[in-house]
């Protein structure tokens, strides 16, 4: 799931540079030597995490945190296919960690040393399993759905019996013809937009079928005229705003756009629904490069997020669901009942997780994808 969920944060180039300066002394022979200095080196997605995160386990610990950030997979799978990164601690999201799992880009995690791994969600665990087999080299950080966010008032303005709990609202092109004229955003995510039209198409969402690619650029040719913007950055505000009016996106951001729609006061309302044909879960991992200097320090990072409390604050300040069982009765009454953040069971049997194409595939499903931007 690339996902911008999370903005790079000014001085991020600053804070990587000095990481991967610091880290430069201790490559040996093509290779990290593993150090035992009280030092880890994350890279993580900006603002993914709660504000004392890294301040307590510092504390709790005497190992100093060196922060960097990125803002897309393809950047993180970049300098991890580069070897000697000098990272400890990355997150990738879960197709792109069933990939990198492939190419030996990890190691496989020490489970004696993390005893925490008893307050993981046994359900949850079993779904990741199909991108890391055994759950041998990743712990679920967060995870969450795609789904449509929309503003029911402007929609209903337009067309009254619109179907906002079906894909049908976009890719509908009889629908999405009339609710156009408010907005529709698409994320800019081929891989995951492929399989959202799968999903409406009552298709297996990992379907490597050309019959069923071929099927899914005719749903999408036949909307592209009622698109108003492409993009992975621009619709929490715009939906916010009223500049939209229906986003495709990730449930982080949408209810996101939600909440900052009441702050604000303006009499915009945002809902957000995970459609009944059913859409993909998305996973970010915890996972340890194959060359990280400091793994002992990385399995302390990793047992120590998932910690219930830890789990709880993180979850409670982002409002992405994480995958601590153990945390539940620690978060805020407004998250835990939040089918947004929490799906019910009845939305969660209808979720798919996302494997990982292979590069034949992920080629054809780019050609596809740009020519539906391009609107050839």
């Amino acid at each position: 799931m690339g996902r911008l969920r999370r903005l790079a944060l000014p001085g991020c180039a600053a804070a990587l540079a000095l990481l991967i300066s610091a880290c430069g002394g201790h490559k040996s022979g093509g290779a990290a030597a593993v150090s035992n200095a009280k030092v880890l080196n994350l890279f993580i997605w900006a603002d993914y995490m709660a504000p004392d995160t890294v301040d307590k386990f510092e504390h709790q610990t005497g190992i100093k945190v060196n922060v960097a950030f990125y803002d897309s997979n393809e950047d993180l799978e970049t300098k991890l296919l580069a070897g000697s990164s000098g990272y400890d601690i990355v997150v990738p999201s879960a197709s792109f960690f069933e990939r990198q799992i492939k190419a030996g880009i990890y190691l496989p995690l020490d489970k004696a040393k993390l005893p925490n791994l008893s307050n993981l969600d046994p359900a949850l665990m079993a779904r990741t399993a199909a991108n890391d087999p055994s759950n041998a080299h990743g712990v679920i950080y967060m995870w969450g759905t795609i789904g449509i966010g929309y503003n029911e008032k402007m929609i209903h303005a337009l067309l009254p019996d619109a179907p906002l709990n079906s894909w049908r609202l976009v890719f509908d092109p009889a629908v999405a013809a009339k609710v156009s004229k408010c907005g529709i955003n698409f994320l800019d995510s081929p891989a995951e937009m492929m399989r959202i039209v799968y999903s409406y198409l009552g298709k297996d969402p990992n379907s490597d079928k050309p019959e069923d690619l071929a099927a899914a650029e005719k749903v999408l040719a036949a909307v592209r005229p009622y698109i108003r913007n492409i993009s992975t950055a621009d619709y929490i505000e715009a939906l916010a705003n009223g500049d939209l009016c229906i986003a495709v996106g990730y449930n982080g951001d949408l209810l996101q756009s939600r909440d900052r729609a009441h702050d604000a006061n303006k009499g915009i309302d945002i809902g957000y629904v995970t459609p009944r044909e059913g859409t993909i879960l998305w996973f970010d991992n915890l996972a340890i490069p194959k060359d990280a200097p400091h793994p002992g320090n990385a399995h302390t990072f990793i047992n120590y997020i998932m910690t219930p409390q830890v789990a709880a604050d993180i979850t409670n300040f982002k409002r992405f669901a994480n995958g601590n069982l153990a945390s539940l009765p620690l978060l805020l009454p407004d998250v835990k009942a939040d089918p947004g953040i929490y799906p019910t069971e009845q939305i969660m049997a209808r979720l798919k997780v996302q494997t990982a194409d292979s590069a034949g595939q992920a080629r054809l499903v780019t050609r596809v994808w740009q020519k539906f931007k391009t609107g050839q």
